[in-house]
């Protein structure tokens, strides 16, 4: 038996059954192997802090056929994004900006009015449809967090508490609604099945409609180095060229694109229905598309070859926190994203290396990081305690953070990111 057989024969084993979840081939590549890593959003609590924790195989892989890069569903959508939930949108400034930015720029471009309906996705605690209500436009959001849901239609924004697929696209037009846009901003990452999530566009979106779909690149996962992006709660990594096929096998055209820099290198891409002939294909489509295949996001080398540097990342964050531990420093995080849980978890990244993290979220304040057990305290911790190295956990934020930090210099505090490679701030 040759090795690459025996990689092959070893990766069914530990997959069973599992089939790619769009087009259901089990020609599937081990993309990067992560380990075990608890849910990333599931903070311990005091109460709960000699418990234990559940922790599953973190195994990112692609389809070869169509190029999906995915995480086997281990645990379902339902019991993650059900009931209660940690993240709300509204607690980064730039992403409030960004949502702001976003709804005068679409308003315009489809000329939307009092006449028009816009329906979010995962539409959080209203972070991005409270500016249609100010503006008077009709909207709903689509949340299935129990928590997050009610936030949102305290501030005001009409919200269902469901999770959105065909059943929940069909209930809503059944009752008269047919959105003229369709928005999901860092959402379709998250759906494990992917072909009843989209199929719920199809049934759902006006004839006339438009679908902006938001989400990190690939490309940007791949060449940044991104990998504590990978969690159980994201279940899928898209190239333009995979998510293009996943829509137009569900009648959908994507006739343009924009760049955009939100999560470390995201893509907003425009949907249409396939039958509408008012779109046409924009030359970024065709451009980006052409770029996907020149690097190679058609070849299984370049996802073969990741985890490598996946490795050599996490050395150097180890040496780069031994050397600091060994000088006698104090070590704090700032933030408690989802990707930290990743990241610290893989790296083995304790309280014998971090003292603690703060975040803005009270929900997070006197809880525990998932698995690493670091305790998560509010901002005014690092006043107290004065440590000298500060790491960015959510460094896609780096900029906002670095400034929100400034008086840390005072004391001489360096500030310092982990992807997609150690460095100073």
């Amino acid at each position: 038996m040759n090795n690459t057989l025996a990689i092959r024969d070893d990766l069914a084993v530990k997959l069973g059954d599992y089939a790619c979840r769009f087009c259901h081939s089990q020609d599937l590549h081990t993309f990067v192997d992560l380990g075990m890593s608890p849910l990333c959003e599931s903070f311990v609590t005091a109460e709960d802090y000699a418990q234990g924790e559940s922790f599953y195989p973190l195994h990112a892989l692609v389809c070869g056929s169509c190029f999906l890069v995915q995480v086997p569903e281990i645990v379902s959508g339902t019991e993650i994004y059900g009931g209660e939930y940690a993240y709300f949108s509204s607690f980064s400034d730039s992403w409030l900006r960004h949502a702001a930015d976003y709804a005068r720029m679409i308003t315009e471009r489809l000329q939307l009015g009092r006449e028009s309906l816009v329906i979010e996705l995962a539409s959080n605690d209203g972070y991005l449809l409270k500016n249609f209500v100010a503006a008077g436009i009709p909207c709903l959001g689509i949340e299935p967090a129990d928590n997050i849901a009610a936030v949102a239609m305290e501030k005001g924004v009409p919200t269902r508490n469901v999770f959105f697929g065909t059943e929940t696209a069909r209930q809503l037009v059944a009752d008269g609604m047919r959105p003229h846009l369709l928005v999901a901003n860092n959402v379709i990452g998250h759906v494990p099945d992917i072909n009843d999530f989209v199929a719920g566009y199809k049934i759902l979106l006006h004839a006339e409609g438009v679908a902006t779909v938001e989400i990190p690149h690939l490309l940007h996962l791949v060449q940044g180095n991104q990998f504590d992006t990978i969690y159980q709660e994201h279940y899928c990594y898209y190239s333009l060229l995979a998510l293009q096929k996943i829509f137009a096998y569900h009648g959908l055209t994507l006739f343009d694109v924009e760049k955009i820099p939100t999560h470390g290198g995201s893509l907003r891409y425009y949907f249409c229905h396939a039958e509408n002939q008012q779109r046409t294909v924009r030359d970024a489509v065709h451009e980006l598309a052409r770029q996907e295949r020149d690097a190679g996001y058609e070849d299984l080398e370049i996802y073969r070859s990741y985890k490598k540097k996946v490795i050599e990342t996490k050395y150097q964050l180890l040496e780069f926190l031994v050397a600091a531990k060994r000088q006698g420093k104090t070590i704090a995080g700032y933030g408690a994203p989802g990707k930290a849980s990743t990241l610290l978890n893989y790296c083995g990244v304790r309280e014998d290396f971090i003292d603690y993290v703060v975040d803005r979220n009270p929900y997070k304040h006197g809880r525990f990081l998932p698995g690493v057990r670091i305790p998560i305290h509010a901002p005014e911790k690092l006043a107290e305690t004065k440590p000298d190295l500060i790491m960015i956990l959510p460094w896609n934020l780096k900029d906002e953070i670095v400034s929100q930090l400034e008086y840390t210099r005072a004391w001489g505090a360096q500030l310092f990111v982990p992807i997609p490679e150690v460095s100073l701030c």
